[in-house]
């Protein structure tokens, strides 16, 4: 039997279709007996075009449309045409008919066009709102976090400052605690009392008391400046090994690390994102392709902006 059918050409997501005439037990990419037509129903042309006169040639002698070339040739009128020439009417009266339901057809769509423009713009409508939205979600997202971040510096301010009073008294404490008590007194009376045991000791031994007084007298001032002797070099010592000390904490000092700047990373291009609907449509209808690269990442959700993109890069 022979059939009319469309067979498949083009590329990958990129077809379109040849009106053949073939016989039914042939495969699809097979052997064809005639080509009629073309039909692409992928570009938003929606061409098809087609030889009336053949395509009625093989209807009549028995040729069998497949449902889609079916649907196609009552979309154009060939099957209401083929209709009234059974009838036995005139061409004009069939011109006259097939003018009738072209008029009908075309009102029809004028419109469904416009139910779908509107449709269009409810779609952009909503996508609009919902882009203000994420934005409004964005804006009170980062009014919260600044928010949270003046909070934890004042807390952190307050507790710096409460450190900083507590510090003083602390201090105060610890001086308190690790003073010496003045022992000189002490000193000055072990000292006396030894002196006294001497004298007695001396005098059981049968030296006169008057004697030994004056001896004592005399060591103490002998004893006073060998202590006030000694106490200058004390201080010379310290004093010379002072620069020493300093000289070493100079040079143990650590090196400060040298701080390297880093240079700022470019800012990122603009993205379709970052747009409304219609910006993103029209920064694509009026950029050439090859500056749009990476435009319309693929986040992108919103369906006009992805078909605008499809679009322009078909054209």
């Amino acid at each position: 039997m022979i059939k009319l059918r469309l067979q498949r050409k083009g590329r990958k997501k990129r077809p379109f279709y040849h009106i053949v005439v073939a016989d039914s037990r042939s495969p699809r990419d097979g052997r064809i007996i005639e080509k009629v037509g073309r039909y692409d129903n992928v570009s938003e042309s929606q061409q098809l075009v087609y030889d009336e006169e053949r395509v009625i040639h093989w209807l009549q002698i028995g040729a069998q449309p497949s449902d889609t070339v079916r649907s196609i040739l009552k979309h154009e009128g060939i099957l209401y045409k083929m209709h009234l020439m059974r009838w036995g009417k005139s061409d004009e009266e069939i011109e006259a008919a097939l003018d009738e339901w072209r008029a009908a057809r075309e009102a029809k769509k004028s419109d469904s066009a416009v139910s779908r423009k509107a449709k269009q713009k409810d779609v952009l409508k909503a996508e609009e709102q919902e882009y203000k939205k994420q934005l409004e979600e964005k804006a009170a997202a980062a009014a919260k976090e600044l928010e949270k971040k003046k909070e934890q510096e004042a807390k952190a301010a307050e507790e710096k400052a409460a450190e900083e009073a507590a510090e003083p008294v602390a201090e105060a404490a610890v001086a308190e605690e690790t003073a010496e008590p003045e022992t000189a007194p002490a000193e000055e009376s072990t000292k006396e009392e030894v002196k006294a045991e001497e004298v007695v000791e001396e005098v059981k031994e049968g030296a006169p008391v008057e004697e030994v007084a004056e001896v004592k007298k005399e060591e103490e001032p002998a004893e006073e400046a060998a202590e006030t002797k000694e106490e200058p070099a004390a201080e010379e010592i310290t004093e010379e090994k002072a620069p020493v000390a300093e000289e070493e904490t100079k040079d143990e000092a650590p090196a400060e690390p040298e701080v390297k700047e880093e240079k700022a990373d470019a800012a990122p291009a603009q993205l379709s994102t970052d747009m409304t609907a219609n910006e993103a449509i029209d920064h694509i209808k009026n950029t050439p392709v090859e500056k749009l690269k990476g435009f319309v990442p693929e986040s992108e959700d919103r369906v006009t902006v992805q078909r605008a993109w499809e679009s322009k890069q078909e054209g």
